[in-house]
């Protein structure tokens, strides 16, 4: 007996919602149906705002809706200052540092404040606010396209100025971190940028909280050249921290009690050093 075209539409929605993306061959297969039928069903799903239509298939609308940077500067502030604190700790001075935008990223600012002779070249607002005006840093801003939810700049006129620069540490934001996938952002464009300040920075720094590692809020994602570090808290999983390294990721486990001394920072050499 077929399927009614209704439900088989919320079976439809439902699949993309919870694996993230639906194909028109494979939910032809599924639902034993064309692919025209299929596309029809998509198309329908897309007029009522439910689906994003994608090349070859569809996925869900926002189905983990990005937060601001607003919403975002206020959670776990501590945690996220221990974080800063130790990765400030591995910037020394007369180095040029590359900083991604963010809310963790804009603590790391914050306290760069006080340091002289240092150059910091940034897509993130609250950076540019942070650091602006300090007599000993000299700063930098790669302009381009401003996404609001992030306040930060991004696009082809950004890739354009980091592509005639180099620097000596890097330190990105993410929204996710995965030892299978790497880290995850909201678009391909942020994830791409994402790629293209690691590769132009000798030493790779990621800054995310422990609620961010082993989570797939969206479906962009960065594979960074190794070595990198990971710099998280400590209530990250035990098991995703283990994979990390042994895919060979430094994992610093960087605690609010403690920001400076990690816990473990896993294989290979300091990432300070």
């Amino acid at each position: 007996m077929t399927m009614p075209a209704k439900i088989r539409r919320e079976r439809i929605y439902d699949l993309a919602r919870t694996s993230g993306l639906a194909s028109v061959e494979e939910l032809s297969a599924r639902f034993e149906v064309t692919p025209s039928t299929i596309r029809r069903d998509l198309a329908l799903l897309h007029d009522q705002g439910r689906l994003a239509r994608t090349y070859g298939g569809a996925m869900p609308i926002d189905p983990h809706p990005e937060a601001s940077l607003r919403q975002r500067i206020g959670e776990a502030f501590e945690e996220k200052k221990a974080l800063a604190r130790w990765a400030a700790e591995q910037v020394r001075t007369g180095e040029h540092v590359l900083l991604d935008g963010g809310s963790t990223v804009g603590a790391l600012a914050h306290e760069l404040r006080a340091r002289t002779d240092l150059d910091v070249t940034t897509i993130g607002l609250n950076t540019l606010q942070e650091l602006n005006g300090r007599p000993g840093v000299r700063l930098t801003c790669l302009g381009g396209q401003l996404r609001e939810t992030s306040q930060s700049f991004y696009g082809p006129l950004t890739e354009l100025g980091l592509a005639r620069m180099t620097f000596d540490r890097v330190f990105l934001g993410a929204d996710a971190v995965t030892a299978e996938h790497g880290i995850c952002e909201a678009d391909h464009l942020q994830t791409r940028l994402k790629e293209l300040m690691a590769a132009r920075s000798t030493h790779v720094y990621v800054l995310a909280h422990g609620e961010k590692v082993g989570a797939r809020p969206f479906h962009a994602w960065a594979h960074l050249p190794l070595p990198w570090t990971l710099i998280t808290t400590a209530d990250a999983p035990e098991e995703q921290v283990r994979l990390l390294r042994e895919n060979g990721v430094t994992v610093v486990l960087a605690d609010a009690g403690d920001p400076v001394a990690s816990r473990d920072t896993g294989p290979g050499a300091s990432p300070g050093s």
